[in-house]
């Protein structure tokens, strides 16, 4: 088709693997009315010359089951569509060389067990015979997991177009966008170089372009491209069709069949970032950057060292082709919160051809249905600030993320690139006392503190790491006697006005009409009744209302609110997360630290659980809350940022005799694990209602007051929940988890641990996890009861207790307020 059409509904910007994906899928959903506009021709940006590969086992079961959902379409669209994809099951080989690599290995066999996906563990004599090019002599031993696959990028793309166009979708060559028109404060289509083209939908597609398309609506799209090697061998003897994929993760390499020959790529540990986003050469198609074989040795000779043959064989070609990456090696997906109906799907860090189906369907129902309909908290756009827009941040952080691809995923392993960005008014202060640093949405955090003398450095390992002996400290001080916390990193808002409590009450699942100087704990639930945010919501005035919530969600929670709140509502939200600091006082002995700091009363009865007042610490004014996180008597001050230093300080020097540590946020999970306090994105997803987890007690169900979600909850009620979120302990105190293993019951998969951390309390691994009867589709009490529990950790079983009530002080006696506490 020549020209462009004046309007559509959906405008689809990009012609590649992910911009075909979507339009096929919004074709699928009934909408027809859907352009493509593509610069150059189908695949000719970043597509063209991805490696193809499709391994289906992800690091969540979110992102394993759009993989698994893009190998199944990928296995009928030639059918469909008359046109091949090159989509061909040959299986998938990891091998490995260290005993760490091994490890996770295990644990890797472990999650595909949880994900119900086939995988095997190897013997290196067993990997040997599944691809016999290879040397074994250093292999300690291999995964197979034979599921996995190889497509033809551009075949693929095409095939997609041409389903996308039997659904009556209209895809447009040669076509430029140059800008993004709104009104009302809505997309409103965009602007080519052949016209303008009206549209109540535009979808990002635009690969290594992306961000430059999401700034012409004033979108921030994070990611940048970094220069991608492999090359293509000279036939080699004993190759075929259906040779499995190798990967050879400690060198860094993958390989596959091509045409009779191998293709040879990999990950180096240090990456090549090229132009920035806003200085991509046009025009870009089909196009390779210039030959490099000083930066591909280390792969090259990775390569020959497994497969000795690549030694005597030649170069066909050699590929060094742009691939765009996102600050946390996570793709980019969903509604731009700064400009509705503006939808982006970029950044696929070289995985794009195996997340094309599903993430271009999972992309497609949230613009049809309004909302993601799976759990993609993993991979939302809203997961970033306009922090991560800097091109020259970007640039730095890259050369990293692309190099990690194949590093050991250590579970607790921080980026060390491009920081810091934000830091708390006492920073300084808590690098004086050994914080070891971790970053959360830009922000520095203390997660342990090493001992006086003690190099402040985070060792990683499967095993129980030195750390944790810090961390133990901490905990026993906060249980003990008192702690602090900086929180500062808390998301903060106010939400005011004469319309606030009408519209509170709507988006909270809790009652948050209440007196004013009370804190509730309370969920922002979807129409599907699962969780859009976990907060507390204060009332401080009879307009206003004080909102905290997690650090990494305040983009999300922005948004969400903004976007939910009754259309004819008076009310203003408000950003105040970099106003104040946070400071956690936790412990048996923390009345005692600010009684000695406040003419303030503290006790039970002057400030009783749930309360939050402005009170005197010190000599500065401060907003005191009675809640915790940690299960333990405590309150969290909120300190205006420019007289925090003084309230941090005058907390340690009242506190020394009292026995004062600073604490960190391990410290703070392995205490909210032994309380079985939930976490957003891990716990509390989109794909979980509070049925399911245990919190049904912060829903305002027995009164007539309506919310957000309620109708879903309470249908949710009338049947057993598929899975249920449980606490655990692990009965043998040397095994050491970390999340994300495998549960089973009576030796039968039946749920992964969600969260998990050393609980110094009950001196013993302590974690929560999601859990079901697959046969049944069901969790019931007798369920959970009756079974015996064990969990996989690296492929050794272990005895676990499960319970639907919290390991430590079940009661809730520590917090003075009495009762059961499943919070």
């Amino acid at each position: 088709m020549s020209g462009v059409p004046e309007r559509a509904r959906v405008v689809v910007v990009g012609g590649g693997v992910i911009g075909c994906s979507v339009a096929y899928h919004l074709t699928k959903l009934g909408w027809t009315d859907v352009v493509v506009l593509e610069q150059g021709t189908l695949s000719c940006g970043t597509t063209w010359h991805a490696a193809g590969l499709v391994g289906q086992l992800r690091a969540s079961e979110a992102g394993t089951r759009l993989v698994q959902y893009s190998t199944d379409l990928y296995s009928r669209l030639e059918e469909e569509t008359g046109l091949t994809t090159g989509y061909r099951v040959c299986g998938g080989l990891t091998v490995a060389r260290t005993p760490e690599r091994m490890v996770q290995l295990r644990r890797t066999v472990a999650s595909a067990a949880a994900y119900d996906l086939d995988c095997e563990l190897l013997t290196p004599d067993q990997a040997l015979d599944r691809f016999p090019l290879i040397r074994v002599d250093d292999v300690l031993g291999a995964i197979w997991l034979p599921g996995d696959g190889r497509a033809n990028p551009t075949d693929l793309t095409q095939s997609l177009a041409k389903g996308a166009r039997m659904g009556g979708a209209t895809i447009v060559e040669r076509v430029r966008v140059t800008g993004v028109t709104t009104r009302a404060g809505r997309v409103a289509g965009v602007s080519t170089d052949q016209g303008d083209i009206e549209a109540e939908f535009v979808v990002n597609c635009a690969g290594q372009w992306a961000k430059a398309v999401g700034a012409l609506a004033g979108v921030t799209v994070p990611l940048h491209s970094a220069e991608h090697f492999y090359v293509v061998t000279d036939q080699v003897a004993g190759v075929h069709r259906d040779l499995p994929i190798l990967r050879d993760p400690d060198g860094y390499t993958y390989v596959k069949e091509e045409v009779g020959g191998l293709l040879v790529g990999g990950f180096e540990p240090v990456a090549k970032p090229w132009v920035s986003p806003d200085e991509i050469p046009y025009p870009f198609e089909f196009a390779l950057l210039d030959e490099d074989w000083e930066h591909f040795e280390v792969l090259m000779d990775s390569a020959v060292h497994r497969i000795p043959a690549l030694a005597d064989t030649g170069i066909r070609k050699f590929y060094n082709g742009p691939e765009s990456f996102t600050p946390d090696n996570q793709f980019l997906l969903g509604e731009a919160p700064e400009l509705p109906g503006f939808f982006v799907g970029a950044g696929f860090n070289s995985v794009g051809i195996a997340s094309a189906g599903g993430a271009g369907r999972a992309l497609a129902e949230w613009i049809v249905e309004g909302e993601p309909t799976s759990d993609l908290i993993g991979v939302d756009l809203r997961r970033f600030s306009a922090l991560s827009g800097s091109n020259a941040w970007l640039r730095a952080r890259v050369g990293e993320v692309l190099g990690l691809h194949y590093a050991v995923p250590w579970p607790n392993r921080e980026l060390e690139s491009a920081r810091p960005q934000r830091i708390s008014p006492v920073h300084d202060l808590l690098v004086a006392q050994g914080a070891c640093l971790g970053s959360r949405n830009a922000w520095e955090r203390a997660n342990v503190f090493a001992p006086p003398g003690v190099a402040p450095v985070l060792d990683y390992a499967w095993e129980r790491p030195k750390w944790v002996d810090w961390s133990v400290a901490e905990q026993r001080a906060t249980r003990e006697a008192v702690a602090v916390f900086d929180q500062t990193s808390f998301s903060k808002y106010v939400v005011t006005g004469p319309d606030a409590v009408r519209a509170l009450q709507w988006l909270c699942s809790a009652d948050v009409d209440v007196p004013v100087g009370r804190a509730v704990y309370t969920a922002m639930l979807n129409q599907r009744g699962t969780y859009e945010a976990d907060l507390t919501v204060t009332r401080t005035s009879a307009t206003d209302f004080f909102l905290v919530s997690s650090a990494a969600t305040t983009v999300r929670d922005l948004d969400w609110i903004r976007r939910h709140v009754p259309g004819d509502a008076r009310l203003g939200v408000v950003d105040v997360t970099g106003s104040y600091a946070v400071f956690g006082v936790m412990g048996p002995r923390s009345r005692e630290l600010l009684a000695a700091l406040s003419a303030d009363r503290f006790d039970d009865a002057s400030f009783p659980f749930g309360t939050s007042r402005e009170v005197v610490v010190g000599t500065t004014l401060v907003r005191a809350t009675r809640i915790t996180y940690v299960g333990e008597l405590g309150w969290e001050l909120y300190v205006p940022t420019e007289l925090a230093r003084s309230v941090y300080e005058e907390l340690f020097r009242a506190g020394a005799d009292l026995g004062v540590v600073p604490a960190g946020y391990y410290a703070i999970e392995s205490m909210r694990l032994e309380k079985g306090y939930r976490a957003f994105a891990r716990e509390l997803t989109t794909d979980t209602g509070p049925v399911a987890a245990g919190l049904t007690f912060a829903c305002k169900l027995r009164g007539d007051v309506d919310f957000l979600g309620r109708s879903a909850v309470e249908a949710s009620r009338l049947v057993p929940p598929p899975r249920r979120v449980v606490s655990l302990v692990v009965g043998d105190p040397t095994a050491y988890l970390w999340g994300g293993e495998l549960l089973l019951r009576d030796g039968e998969p039946a749920g992964q641990v969600t969260s998990a951390a050393w609980g110094a309390t009950v001196g013993a691994s302590v974690g929560l996890a999601l859990v079901g009867d697959r046969a049944s589709g069901t969790a019931t009490k007798d369920w959970l009861e009756e079974g015996t529990w064990t969990v996989d950790l690296a492929g050794e079983r272990w005895p676990v207790r499960l319970s639907l009530r919290p390991p430590f002080d079940p009661e809730g006696r520590k917090l003075g307020r009495g009762g059961d506490d499943t919070t």
